[in-house]
Parts: C-alpha cells; structure tokens; sequence
C-alpha cells in the first residue's frame, strides 16, 4: 500500500504541468527598427552606439584635413606670385640701369668744361670731361697697382672693362700744378707696365712743359673687400683715397683721368678710365619670370586641374 502511494505521488509530481514564465517586453526592439534599420550591425545597440561614435570622430577630422589642405595651397601660390613680383622689380631696375647709362655716355661726349676750383662742385661731375693747364711733378709720383691696361676703343659697357693685354702693371699719378686756378691736383697719366714702373725707365715721356690737359673727373674710393689696404710708406695704392694722396702731395683732393691724347711716346697710355656699370637685368628677368610661370602651372595642375 505504502509503496502504491509513493508510486502515486511520482507519477502525480511527473503529470503537474509547468506554468510558462512570460518573456520581458522587447523595448529595445521598436527603438532598433526605427532608428538603427534592419541591417545586422542594427541588432545590437552597443555596436551601433560605436559606430556613432565614430562616425563623429571622422566628421570632426574632415574640416581639420579641409583647412589644412587649403593653407598648404595658398601657401605654395606664393611662390610664383613672389618670383613674378621679383621679375617685376627687376623690369624697373634694368629700366633705371639703362638711364643711368644712357646719362653716363652722354656725360663722357659732353664738350670738356674748365676744372671748378672748389671740390664740393666735383660731386655730381663724375666721369664729366674737364680741361686745366699746367705742368707735372714727377718728384712725387704715387702708384696704384696692380692694373692691367684699358683699351679705350674697345671699352665694354656689360663687362665694366677690356683689358689689351695681361701683363700687369701700374697707373701713375702724377701731381699737376695748374697755373690758371694757382692749386695743385692729382692726375692719373695712365698705364705703365711693372718693368717700366721706374721713372728713370722712360725719361722720354716726363713732360716738363706745361700744356693743355683734358681729363674725367673721378671721385674717391672706398676700400672693396678683399682689396688690400694701401700703403703711403712703400707708395703702394690700391684704390683711390684721394685724403690721403692728397696729404702725401700736398695737393688737393681733386682728381682726374687723362684722356688717351694725352699720351706721349714713351709715357703712361692714358685713356684709363674704367667703367664699372654692369647690366645683367636682363638675365634676372628671364629667370624670375621663368620661374613663376614653371611654378604657376605645377600649382594649377595639383589645385586646380584635379577639382
């Protein structure tokens, strides 16, 4: 009996019927097909939340990669806009080289005017022909070397100077005491060559009358770099300081180049006036100009050609 009922009861426990627990409302479900679709990275809310987020990363990296692409463009137009700029420059300095020129040549065949006494009047008659009469003082030759001889005839405007020859030599600068105007000024006579620096070498052509000189007018120098300095005690002149030859003579700081009829046989050869304009404008505006147009298409076809 007993065990009948234990039967009884496991088969009753077996039979009971098992109450169904209901599921949670889906919540999330109506948010995820409105919002997110039906694709498969939709099913699941943290991944989407993720790509949301970067999402926004990339649209904030965008206008920074947009603004710096846009500085680096402009920034490189300013290479053809500056090399255009300098070819204009140019244009204008090779227009204000040619005037000078021009006022330069006309100055040389100007007719020769007397020497003004006053040498503060000599400022703005550089290279102007003058004429003065007198006689020289060969006792006090100064020599400014080394120098090549200029070939009047074949003197060049580009290159500032044509030498005739390579041997080197000196110019002599001689005192010249003008008997019209009662002063003392120094005169380049003109070129001597190194064996011939020596006045006891050509006596001939120490002048001893006086005479009718014509000359350019020549102002003083300053010291160039890598020129060295001269030196009055061994009378060794490398550029003109007409102060100090002027202290050494006794002159005055008036100085002139004798022109090539000066020259006497067995002389200096005057005619040693260089002229140092040099013209290379040209060239700058070629290669200004050249370079913006080169670098004015390679900007277009990187910014422009590929929009």
């Amino acid at each position: 009996m007993a065990a009948r009922l234990m039967f009884v009861r496991v088969v009753g426990l077996k039979r009971v019927p098992q109450r169904r627990v209901p599921e949670a409302p889906d919540l999330i479900g109506p948010f995820r097909s409105s919002f997110l679709g039906a694709s498969s990275l939709g099913r699941w809310l943290p991944e989407a939340v993720g790509n949301s987020n970067r999402c926004s990363i990339s649209t904030t990296a965008a206008p920074a990669k947009s603004e710096e692409d846009l500085f680096y463009k402009w920034f490189l137009f300013l290479i053809p806009v500056t090399a255009f700029g300098l070819g204009t420059w140019q244009v204008q300095r090779r227009k204000w080289k040619l005037k000078l020129i021009a006022e330069l040549e006309s100055r040389i065949a100007a007719e020769p005017i007397p020497l003004p006494a006053d040498p503060m009047e000599l400022k703005d008659l550089e290279y102007r022909p003058v004429k003065v009469r007198g006689h020289f003082d060969h006792s006090k030759e100064l020599y400014i070397l080394p120098r090549t001889m200029v070939d009047p005839a074949r003197e060049s405007w580009d290159s500032g100077r044509m030498s005739s020859t390579l041997e080197s030599g000196a110019n002599v600068v001689t005192p010249f005491h003008c008997t019209d105007l009662g002063i003392t000024i120094l005169v380049n006579r003109g070129y001597v060559p190194r064996k011939r620096i020596n006045p006891d070498t050509r006596q001939k052509g120490q002048i001893e009358d006086e005479i009718d000189l014509i000359g350019m007018v020549r102002l003083t120098e300053t010291r160039k770099p890598f020129v060295p300095e001269n030196k009055p005690e061994k009378n060794r002149w490398h550029y003109r300081d007409l102060e100090a030859m002027a202290k050494v003579t006794g002159a005055e700081p008036i100085f002139i180049d004798a022109n090539f009829k000066s020259t006497v046989p067995g002389g200096p050869i005057g005619g040693q006036t260089r002229i140092t304009l040099r013209n290379e404008h040209m060239q700058y505006i070629i290669t200004w100009y050249g370079l913006s147009a080169a670098t004015s298409y390679m900007w277009f076809k990187k910014f422009i050609r590929l929009q």
